[in-house]
């Protein structure tokens, strides 16, 4: 079973019409408890950090994503989702769930880049060719639609899979054994994106 985290702050049913569009099933959860008896989970995110962050915690999920983490299934965070799982976003000055190490920034000015922030519409992704990315097995990168104005910072390289730039080069896809962020919205990024998201569940099969 796949399940998609509801805590009042995504966009639920486009990702679980996009899973079911692949061939799978994914049902919405509110209750934390639901997230024991799931293969896998996607923890979707839109708005601010700190709203997010609270979210979670208003309804519970913030251990029971982290042990869920810990039990070794496989976990997807989507746009906001992915910045939660680092250790702190300057939006709202808030504490992330701490899964990776870094923290979550705003893209520089539009007097530093000429770039208007938000980072809005379709722009390439590019996989680092030197790592295994279960969600890119091919190395192949592809073009996906992103809105957001934060990015992931980190120095830990090895989690970085995958990059895009605006204004300045940043982490789109990142992920460590078995659990992923993307910046973008796969559910919205037509092949490239549904193709990323088959290839998360095909990861999800082969833990059962």
């Amino acid at each position: 079973m796949i399940v998609i985290i509801d805590y009042g702050m995504g966009n639920l049913k486009s990702v679980q019409k996009a899973i079911e569009k692949i061939g799978y099933k994914a049902i919405i959860i509110e209750n934390p408890l639901d997230l024991s008896t799931a293969k896998g989970a996607i923890l979707p995110g839109v708005g601010a950090f700190k709203d997010c962050y609270e979210g979670l915690k208003h309804k519970g999920f913030i251990k029971p994503i982290r042990d869920f983490v810990s039990s070794g299934k496989p976990l997807l965070g989507i746009c906001v989702g992915l910045q939660l799982l680092f250790e702190y976003g300057e939006e709202g000055s808030s504490e992330g769930l701490g899964i990776f190490k870094g923290k979550v920034v705003r893209f520089p000015p539009y007097e530093a880049t000429g770039l208007k922030v938000p980072h809005m519409g379709w722009n390439y992704v590019l996989p680092v060719d030197s790592k295994n990315n279960p969600l890119i097995p091919n190395n192949e990168g592809g073009y996906a639609y992103f809105v957001h104005s934060y990015y992931p910072q980190t120095f830990d390289e090895e989690i970085i899979l995958a990059t895009s730039e605006y204004g300045i080069k940043f982490p789109c896809i990142v992920g460590r054994k078995n659990v992923f962020g993307v910046q973008f919205h796969p559910e919205k990024s037509q092949h490239f994106g549904l193709e990323i998201l088959r290839n998360f569940c095909k990861l999800i099969e082969e833990q059962e």
